[in-house]
């Protein structure tokens, strides 16, 4: 069994017509090094939006920068530690540089596999300040720009994940961060007076290094083989068994920052393959 991350195509990305996709406005993706972050980062550049991808892997994420811009996309990477709220300040200040702040798309992440009474603390306070703490000040540095900007508007997505909204054994510190930028998406957006959006998009397994990673460890924990981990645990409540592709969730995000998304304020969009309200 062999399940690889996929390559995209400009075939593939939702491009909408759309007045604040300008080239003149900013867009920032974070774990724009791999996966999901790769393929929204190149899906805003693609349509048409000065996009500034963050990630500490520096040699991934020029690589993103460079299938963007092979793609006739405009796109600034900048190596970025999210736990490090210097660097936070300072990546935002730059791409505040290159135009008017309007989207940002909190994506970055990462997984432990364990039960709650041996998870270790270190783990919880990694995972933490990078998906949960890192967005929220993410949000407080950008919210700012959007509201200086011309017409004073500005969207923010959030990656969640099926775990918001139901838990799954030994991934309790993914759960309560994906349950807590649900609160993050509403917050801002209850402060935002309609202008400054707010949103997550929450989905299934996708083909990224963060799921497929994880696939030998389910199997030792839950004492099957990876195989039956893809089936029965990954897919095994989905109506549709085939993982989505990374690119399939960027275009969710393209959609959600677009001007046909405007009452999408707080909301969650739920691409899960029918896991969560069908069972």
């Amino acid at each position: 069994m062999e399940i690889k991350e996929p390559e995209i195509t400009r075939d593939q990305i939702l491009v909408l017509p759309d007045a604040n996709f300008s080239v003149e406005n900013v867009c920032i993706v974070t774990g724009a090094g791999t996966g999901i972050g790769r393929a929204t980062a190149i899906a805003a550049a693609a349509n048409n939006l000065m996009t500034v991808g963050l990630d500490i892997n520096d040699k991934e994420g020029k690589r993103t920068q460079k299938i963007a811009r092979d793609m006739g996309g405009q796109m600034i990477f900048i190596k970025t530690d999210l736990c490090n709220d210097e660097e936070v300040a300072q990546a935002v200040a730059d791409a505040a540089k290159l135009g008017a702040i309007k989207f940002v798309a909190n994506i970055a992440g990462l997984q432990h596999i364990d039960s709650i009474d041996n998870f270790p603390m270190e783990k919880y306070d990694l995972m933490q300040r990078l998906m949960l703490r890192a967005p929220f000040l993410i949000s407080k540095l950008t919210i700012p720009y959007m509201r200086k900007s011309k017409d004073g508007v500005g969207v923010i997505g959030h990656m969640a994940s099926i775990h918001a909204h139901i838990c799954t054994r030994n991934k309790p510190v993914y759960n309560i961060t994906k349950f807590g930028l649900r609160a993050l998406a509403q917050s801002i957006s209850a402060e935002g007076e309609g202008k400054i959006r707010s949103f997550t998009v929450s989905t299934g397994f996708i083909k990224t290094p963060l799921a497929l990673n994880q696939i030998p460890a389910q199997a030792v924990q839950r004492g099957i083989t990876p195989e039956e981990v893809v089936r029965d645990v990954m897919l095994g409540k989905s109506r549709i068994k085939e993982m989505m592709d990374p690119v399939e969730v960027a275009n969710i995000f393209i959609y959600g920052f677009s001007r046909y998304a405007k009452y999408l304020i707080g909301g969650d969009l739920l691409f899960d393959g029918g896991v969560v309200l069908t069972y």
